[in-house]
C-alpha cells in the first residue's frame, strides 16, 4: 500500500490542487449563485475523478490495492457526471451530494490510514482528513435545509483543508518514493 500511495503521489497531489483551486474559487466568490456552485463542484469532482481513476489503473499491474483508488475515482467522477447533467438540482440535493461523497472519502482515507500504519509514519494525516471528511459529510447532509449559498463557506473551508492534507500526503508519498528507488 506504501509503495502504491507512494507511486501514485502525483494523483495525490493532483487532487490536493484541484481540492486548494475549488476552495479558492468559492471563497472569491462568496456570492455565488446556486447554478454557479453546482458546476463548480461538477468540475472539480469530475476532475478529481479523472486523476484519481488515472493514478489507479497506472498502479493497476504493480499494487493489488489499486482497486480501491479506482473505485473512489468512479464515485468522484459519477458524483461530478451526475451533478452536471442534473444542474437543476435543488441545494438539498446537491448538499446530499457532496456530504455523501465526503463521508465515503472520509470512510476510504481511514481504511487506507489504518492498511498503512505498519508501513509508513504520520499516517494520522491521512486518517485526519478522513475524520475531516466525515464530519464535514455528516454535517451537509443534518442540515440540509440551510440551503447550498450559505454552505459555500464550509464547503470551501472543507476543500481547502483537504487540498492541504492531499498536497502534504504526496509531497511525503513522493518522498517514500525516492526512498524506495534508492534502496532498490
Amino acid at each position: 500500500m506504501k509503495l502504491l500511495l507512494s507511486k501514485a503521489w502525483q494523483t495525490i497531489l493532483f487532487r490536493g490542487i484541484f481540492a486548494v483551486l475549488f476552495a479558492i474559487l468559492a471563497f472569491l466568490w462568496p456570492g455565488i449563485t446556486l447554478v454557479s456552485l453546482i458546476y463548480l463542484f461538477a468540475f472539480y469532482a469530475i476532475a478529481d475523478g479523472i486523476s484519481t481513476i488515472g493514478g489507479a489503473w497506472q498502479q493497476r499491474k504493480t499494487d493489488s490495492s489499486w482497486g480501491l483508488l479506482f473505485f473512489m475515482g468512479i464515485i468522484s467522477l459519477l458524483a461530478g457526471i451526475l451533478t452536471l447533467f442534473f444542474p437543476g438540482l435543488t441545494a438539498i440535493y446537491l448538499l446530499f451530494f457532496i456530504g455523501f461523497r465526503a463521508i465515503f472519502d472520509g470512510i476510504l482515507s481511514i481504511v487506507a490510514a489504518i492498511r498503512l500504519r505498519k508501513e509508513i509514519q504520520n499516517e494520522g494525516l491521512l486518517a485526519l482528513s478522513g475524520v475531516i471528511s466525515i464530519l464535514f459529510g455528516a454535517w451537509v447532509i443534518m442540515r440540509p435545509g440551510q440551503g447550498a449559498l450559505a454552505a459555500v463557506w464550509l464547503i470551501a473551508m472543507f476543500a481547502l483543508v483537504l487540498g492541504i492534507m492531499l498536497i502534504m500526503l504526496a509531497l511525503r508519498a513522493r518522498a517514500w518514493l525516492k526512498q524506495h528507488t534508492k534502496t532498490a
